[in-house]
């Protein structure tokens, strides 16, 4: 379990969070999950598929694979050759084939072949770990959690939201800087910033909604 009062945040740290807060809801108020899904399973199954690889991508390749595998059992007995060939477009498909093999047999096994709603549950799936957990619970259950891949990451390293790299000990900080009720919608704006306008290695800081907010030192110009 992540801790959210490891210290105690300064006022202008809450402060500077708020109106960070503020711009990004005014700036990316469409701001959704991008993944397809139509059930739990689907949005665990997609953002397993999703890691390095775009969520364009990924689109492109759930329909069949979900057609074909409809249900957690059906996918804990596929023929490891057979799901690798289905999802290969999606990069390191031999260990992204293996963890949702895994997390099916769990789901199978531990839940009745339903997608546990809670974080301990989730991440104690074979294949799961917190940010796959934080999407499901975010977007499939409605319960708040700070989602963060490598765009959070950077745009809340570079927002001065936090200083940690380590992205549990960035999820602490930015559960102690925002709303609970916000932890799930921020997480979708800050990746929408990060793949639109903050990018690596080098932002799009002209016309950017946070410019007069952000101290990161090496702001573009051009």
């Amino acid at each position: 379990m992540v801790k959210t009062k490891e210290r105690p945040v300064s006022p202008e740290n809450l402060k500077h969070a708020k109106e960070i807060d503020r711009i990004l809801a005014a700036a990316y108020p469409e701001a959704k999950c991008s993944l397809d899904y139509q059930n739990p399973l689907q949005l665990l199954v997609a953002t397993i598929l999703s890691a390095q690889c775009t969520d364009v991508r990924v689109n492109k390749v759930t329909p069949e694979l979900f057609k074909k595998y409809p249900d957690a059992r059906a996918l804990a007995g596929a023929k490891t050759g057979e799901l690798e060939k289905m999802i290969q477009s999606t990069g390191f498909y031999h260990n992204k084939a293996k963890a949702i093999q895994a997390a099916s047999k769990d789901i199978v096994e531990k839940h009745g072949g339903k997608v546990p709603g809670s974080m301990e549950e989730l991440t104690s799936l074979r294949g799961v770990g917190r940010k796959t957990a934080n999407v499901v619970l975010g977007n499939a259950f409605g319960v708040p959690g700070v989602v963060v891949d490598t765009h959070v990451s950077r745009v809340s390293q570079r927002l001065g939201l936090t200083k940690q790299t380590d992205p549990v000990k960035i999820e602490a900080e930015l559960m102690r800087l925002f709303p609970r009720e916000r932890w799930t919608q921020i997480g979708h704006e800050m990746i929408i910033h990060g793949r639109t306008r903050c990018k690596a290695p080098k932002p799009i800081c002209a016309g950017c909604p946070l410019l007069t907010v952000c101290p990161y030192p090496k702001k573009t110009t051009g």
